[in-house]
């Protein structure tokens, strides 16, 4: 991952959550050229590639109480999840996933904005 994704308040990662990871994959692979490959890092985990560079993921999950079924979640990074988490409420959000360790990756926790949106907040660990 370049530096300039690692920034404080950059989009760093997109991710679809997916019933289908298969169809999903045929559909986007095809659509916008992508490539994907699997991750060691979670079983079932598809990257997804552009012009040979690790831009997203595609995981299978099951339906998740005010996230629907399959939907896009966009990452932001921050220097700090746990403060990042503290932060949402006082201004109105809602932490829906608490702040929680990725192994190899970072820690993230998933947020709700108070107009409904939801984003993904994460640190990664240097070198990763």
């Amino acid at each position: 991952m370049s530096e300039e994704f690692r920034k404080q308040g950059s989009f760093s990662w997109f991710e679809l959550r997916t019933t289908d990871v298969s169809g999903a994959e045929r559909f986007y692979t095809r659509l916008f050229g992508w490539s994907t490959e699997p991750w060691t890092g979670k079983e079932g985990y598809r990257l997804i590639k552009v012009n040979g560079r690790e831009v997203g993921g595609i995981v299978e999950t099951p339906s998740v109480e005010g996230l629907g079924t399959s939907h896009w979640g966009i990452y932001v990074t921050v220097t700090d999840v746990d403060a990042t988490a503290r932060k949402a409420p006082e201004l109105g959000g809602k932490v829906l996933v608490e702040p929680t360790d990725i192994p190899r990756v970072g820690r993230f926790c998933v947020i709700r904005d108070p107009q409904g949106a939801i984003i993904t907040a994460i640190s990664y660990t240097r070198g990763e």
